[in-house]
């Protein structure tokens, strides 16, 4: 009798290790066509949403006046010009006769105005879809950021489609999206600039840490090109609205203490001065000083002709734009006016005062006698309040792990250290005539801190198995009610005329009226 053989033919080897490799390959292949799938659909959904009957309504609204004007006059004469009174519905008409070659006293530098003048230059100034055009663009663009954001923090395709996703249907996303205003632009560069901040540890990090053994000082790093695009892209956002100039500071301190606790892991003796002292001038230097170039080129247009305001104050073109600058700075401190739609910052995690972007007087009808058509800013409640409480949830994990004395994730604090730069300075400034609206730099951020804290209760891999499907399935019901009540909001996000009725159950709070 013949003993059976321990180990299966040769044949029977070989095919079973194909079978195994061409799972492998197909896995590779899915994997790999995922990567860009799920990016260029959101990106696609966000498009649709925020280009979709853009030109609506056909009319300037709200600080529109200020800013596609503005921009006109930058892709006319090259600095923004003085026009004439009525010249905001003229300009509806295709009439731009109203721009004088007078320079316009205006309180935000250019290059926010230049985006929507390329909008306009493809169109024409008398079209409202170029008004809206490069905000539009880059608004859908923020998604996809949001998306290569949320994946490099988490390292998980799910969680990084949630926090796009998102994006993609928030009302404040998609309204700030569709009106010619700074702050959807401003929101692009900003986060921009912390996804090349991401880079950036990614590849220093492991350069630290191979630095090994007990050392007095580390190494002094100048090779960074990812601090350098950084800085380009926080300069760029600070030459959209000064407001950038927060997120730029903010991100200094954040690679000077990232640095410091790496080199205390690298084991660097006299690590605390050794990133501030050391290495914190070449930072600054790689950060600062693309930034200061970056916004400096974005006024060419103002030094390099005459007619700008104030440019003739001063032989020297850059004396003479500090002294403007001057007039800005003060400006911005003094500004206290009222208006019906202020929020002060305290007032933004609890939603109280949304801002109405348009309501019209006309609308169309909509088979009752009573119809209304308004766009407001409001976001989607349930993912507003969501991101403020998940924001809470990640500060209670900071602090215990400080208590504990345990590191703190880097997903933990990343998006405190954006909601740090995009709402802390506005409480410091409670005179100011300031809107709720300005949060929707705010919001990428609050959506990381969501996406954290879903996946905390999904559960972690090593957990039991009914724990993570008990968690997974109250995410996908969640989900599903987020997307319900988005659906139901969007008609008051894009000036749909609706019913009163209608509208009026839309207003959960009073001041949201």
């Amino acid at each position: 009798m013949t003993a059976a053989p321990l180990l299966p033919p040769l044949d029977a080897r070989r095919t079973g290790l194909e079978r195994l490799r061409d799972r492998l390959v197909a896995t590779a292949a899915r994997d790999r066509m995922l990567s860009w799938v799920v990016p260029a659909v959101l990106t696609l959904l966000a498009a649709v949403l925020r280009l979709v009957n853009l030109g609506h309504p056909h009319e300037i609204m709200f600080d529109e006046t200020y800013y596609v004007k503005d921009a006109w006059s930058l892709w006319t004469f090259g600095y923004e010009a003085k026009w004439d009174e009525g010249a905001d519905a003229a300009l509806a008409r295709g009439d731009a006769s109203g721009l004088s070659r007078e320079a316009a006293y205006v309180v935000h530098p250019p290059l926010g105005k230049w985006v929507i003048a390329l909008g306009m230059a493809l169109t024409g100034p008398g079209s409202s879809v170029g008004w809206r055009l490069g905000v539009a663009v880059l608004g859908s663009l923020t998604v996809l950021l949001v998306y290569l954001v949320a994946l490099r923090l988490t390292r998980s395709r799910a969680l990084a489609a949630i926090a796009g996703g998102l994006l993609a249907i928030d009302g404040l996303g998609i309204v700030m999206s569709r009106i010619g205003l700074l702050d959807g632009i401003l929101t692009f560069f900003i986060l921009l600039g912390f996804l090349f901040v991401l880079h950036d540890r990614e590849r220093t990090l492991p350069l630290l840490d191979a630095a090994t053994g007990e050392r007095m000082t580390g190494p002094v790093l100048w090779a960074r090109p990812w601090l350098v695009a950084a800085g380009v892209a926080l300069g760029a956002a600070s030459a959209v609205k000064w407001s950038g100039l927060y997120a730029l500071a903010v991100v200094g301190l954040y690679t000077v203490v990232t640095d410091a606790l790496a080199r205390r892991r690298a084991g660097v003796v006299l690590w605390p001065t050794d990133a501030a002292l050391r290495q914190g001038p070449a930072s600054f230097l790689l950060l600062v000083g693309p930034a200061l170039l970056t916004y400096l080129v974005s006024w060419t247009g103002w030094l390099v002709t005459s007619g700008g305001y104030d440019r003739a104050s001063d032989p020297n073109p850059l004396i003479a734009l500090w002294k403007y600058h001057e007039s800005i700075l003060a400006f911005h401190v003094g500004l206290v006016s009222g208006h019906r739609y202020e929020s002060p910052a305290w007032q933004w995690p609890l939603l109280l005062r949304p801002t109405a972007i348009w309501v019209s007087d006309d609308p169309a009808p909509c088979g009752t006698d009573h119809c209304i058509a308004v766009i407001s800013s409001v976001p989607n409640p349930l993912i507003w309040y969501g991101g403020v409480a998940a924001t809470l949830f990640l500060l209670f994990r900071v602090l215990r792990a400080l208590l504990d004395g345990t590191p703190v994730p880097s997903m933990v604090s990343f998006p405190l250290v954006g909601l740090l730069a995009t709402y802390v300075p506005w409480l410091f400034v409670p005179h100011r005539t300031i809107f709720q609206f300005y949060t929707v730099v705010m919001v990428p951020f609050l959506l990381l801190a969501l996406v954290v804290a879903l996946r905390s209760l999904a559960g972690a891999p090593d957990a039991p198995l009914h724990r993570r499907q008990a968690g997974q399935r109250t995410i996908a019901v969640c989900l599903v009610v987020v997307v319900l009540v988005s659906a139901f909001y969007y008609p008051v996000w894009t000036g749909m005329s609706v019913p009163y009725s209608f509208w009026l159950i839309h207003n959960w709070m009073p001041g949201w009226i």
